[in-house]
């Protein structure tokens, strides 16, 4: 019989975090610190929202597009909030911004076209990219500089070929943001070439100290960037499965398309829970948005100590929850360090190496854990570098 399994689902490599936590499954007494998820109940004003659209039966499919409702408070927040402005024509309610990421990249690119990806970044951009017959052409992120895109950077991986560019900030894995100015830097770039710009800002509202600034806020950028979002990390909804992308007309015309036979539309329920969200946040000044950004700020500066203070060279993170920190000194790789502190310790983190070649010396600690288990954590991981320290000066 024909082997009927196709050569790039063969060769799309399993994710990274995937990979390593099968490793941990069924071991007893590991404290996680891997997952990219809110320890956060949903707020209840979108639970409860969601609980009554159950129960009055608004259970069938939606507009492809999403709830109407929904999409026209998708479009007065980005603009009150990040001075961003789609119409609710512009909008498309998806499964989660995942969808939205993959459904984006198959209208845009084709089977040869070139996308630039940040490196380190989120693991499904370049699987979604090849899936699509195009090219993931990496650009260096370093730590050193914040783990930010640069002009310089770019124009080493960009070709006649070059037609996206993937613009994920606050950024997965690393807690860097663009602010402004770096923001700003680049645009000449982005025109020079003619590139579109798929921004993922799944994190935006979690930004420590300055405030997000979207590239689809720029006059420049009309016409020529899709702005992917959601309400999984700063709502709490990650079961929730709905997100939502952002683009000029005759990219969500093409998107949408896809999303129809793909996908139909996001879970009813969801939407209503999500517009329940928009409305009461907007109506609360965004508290429980800020009550959560506020408890992971001060995790992330209590992690960031501990780690420095173990003798991790650490970029402080100023977006996201998720820190990055560099192992190099110990001697190990990421995944050497990630498998031995596993091993040793019982504490699960992700090998750098899972979100681009640049990562291979770090690995990801997420802090979207309740203080308890991080106090526990840190305490393991430092014991666990100065096991390391010691066994390397006594030989």
């Amino acid at each position: 019989m024909r082997d009927f399994v196709t050569d790039k689902a063969k060769n799309i490599a399993p994710s990274g975090i995937r990979k390593f936590f099968d490793l941990a499954a069924g071991q007893d007494d590991i404290i996680s610190l891997g997952v990219g998820e809110p320890d956060f109940v949903t707020p209840w004003a979108i639970r409860e929202a969601g609980i009554s659209a159950i129960k009055k039966g608004y259970t069938q499919y939606t507009s492809n597009k999403g709830l109407l409702q929904l999409r026209k408070e998708i479009s007065d927040y980005l603009a009150a909030a990040f001075n961003v402005r789609f119409s609710v024509d512009e909008t498309v309610v998806t499964m989660g911004a995942s969808e939205a990421i993959d459904i984006t990249l198959r209208a845009l690119v084709d089977s040869g076209d070139e996308v630039l990806v940040p490196d380190p970044s989120y693991v499904s951009y370049r699987p979604c990219v090849e899936l699509c017959g195009a090219k993931a052409v990496s650009v260096e992120c370093d730590g050193e500089n914040g783990f930010i895109l640069t002009p310089e950077n770019l124009e080493k991986a960009v070709t006649d070929r070059t037609k996206v560019l993937i613009f994920p900030y606050p950024n997965n894995p690393t807690g860097g943001v663009m602010t402004k100015k770096d923001v700003e830097r680049i645009i000449p770039f982005i025109l020079k070439h003619d590139l579109f710009v798929i921004s993922d800002e799944i994190y935006a509202e979690l930004s420590y100290g300055e405030k997000h600034c979207s590239i689809a806020a720029f006059p420049e950028m009309q016409g020529r960037v899709a702005l992917i979002s959601g309400f999984s990390k700063a709502f709490a909804m990650t079961g929730w499965r709905v997100g939502y992308v952002c683009a000029p007309a005759p990219v969500t015309s093409a998107l949408l398309k896809i999303h129809q036979y793909a996908s139909i539309c996001a879970p009813s329920f969801s939407q209503y829970g999500a517009l329940a969200g928009l409305k009461q946040c907007r109506e609360d000044g965004f508290k429980c948005v800020r009550e959560m950004c506020e408890e992971y700020d001060s995790r992330r500066k209590y992690v960031y100590k501990r780690l420095t203070e173990a003798g991790l060279t650490c970029f402080e993170p100023k977006g996201a929850f998720y820190i990055f920190p560099c192992v190099k000194n110990t001697g190990m790789t990421g995944a050497e360090f990630a498998l031995k502190l596993l091993e040793k310790e019982k504490i699960a983190v992700v090998p750098g190496d899972a979100f681009g070649e640049f990562g291979k010396y770090y690995v990801r600690i997420s802090y979207a854990y309740s203080m308890k288990n991080l106090v526990v954590a840190m305490d393991k991981i430092e014991k666990f570098v100065n096991g390391l320290k010691n066994e390397k000066e006594n030989g």
